[in-house]
């Protein structure tokens, strides 16, 4: 997949940080963070582009990537305050508290186009499942809310392992029973999130398919435009 981003080198202190945006917003895609249970929106191409954002990421462990997903198109589901995304290496050491002044630098940055390898992407996905099970496992996916912003930091078999998910239902999203009609399709969730100590319901942010309005203009993939929709209850 081929990525058009917006590249930032802001300071903070004595290290400089490189910050990559989408150029375009996914103006169709919301988040509301974990509390316990979060939930992620978007349509086909914002789910896509998630895909194509979380592998590269996998590839990019001294890049933070920041998703603005806060001033999209008002979801019309859902509980809870919009927030943006961000990923990064558990390397980078980057601290939620030091967000808000790295996002207030983020004003001129430089166009960047890069590719994603998807077939890498695939290995390094099959690879951390192959691991799961063994005993020490410890590739997890930790994760922060701080300043509106739901952050992950983990590895890059956890990035490309969810990236495969993004993937799985932006392809999957479209067929399922509903969605011509505006209703929301589950797909799965993101990677198990590590629990905050003391126990409770385990935290999770679901990861669901919904076409933008107006909903007589959709169609499943393969389906003609020009086709007639059949009237409600005909199979």
């Amino acid at each position: 997949m081929r990525l058009r981003l917006r590249e930032f080198r802001p300071r903070s202190g004595p290290y400089t940080h490189r910050i990559v945006q989408p150029r375009h917003a996914l103006r169709h895609t919301s988040l509301r963070a974990p509390g316990p249970i979060g939930l992620l929106i978007g349509d086909h191409d914002g789910l896509s582009r998630l895909a194509g954002l979380f592998s590269f990421a996998a590839c990019s462990r001294h890049t933070i990537v920041h998703v603005p997903l806060r001033d999209g198109v008002p979801p019309d589901e859902g509980v809870g305050e919009p927030v943006d995304l961000v990923l990064a290496h558990h390397g980078l050491g980057l601290r939620p508290s030091q967000w808000p002044d790295l996002r207030r630098r983020l004003r001129q940055g430089t166009p960047l186009t890069v590719r994603t390898d998807e077939a890498r992407t695939g290995r390094d996905a099959a690879a951390r499942r192959e691991r799961r099970d063994r005993a020490g496992f410890r590739d997890e996916l930790r994760h922060a809310t701080h300043a509106r912003t739901f952050f992950l930091f983990g590895s890059r078999g956890v990035f490309a392992e969810t990236a495969t998910g993004f993937a799985y239902a932006a392809s999957r999203g479209p067929y399922q029973k509903g969605v011509g009609d505006g209703r929301m399709a589950y797909l799965g969730s993101f990677l198990p999130l590590v629990d905050p100590p003391g126990g409770g319901h385990p935290v999770e942010v679901m990861i669901c398919f919904k076409p933008y309005p107006p909903y007589a203009h959709f169609r499943p993939p393969g389906v003609p435009a020009s086709r007639p929709r059949p009237p409600a209850g005909v199979p």
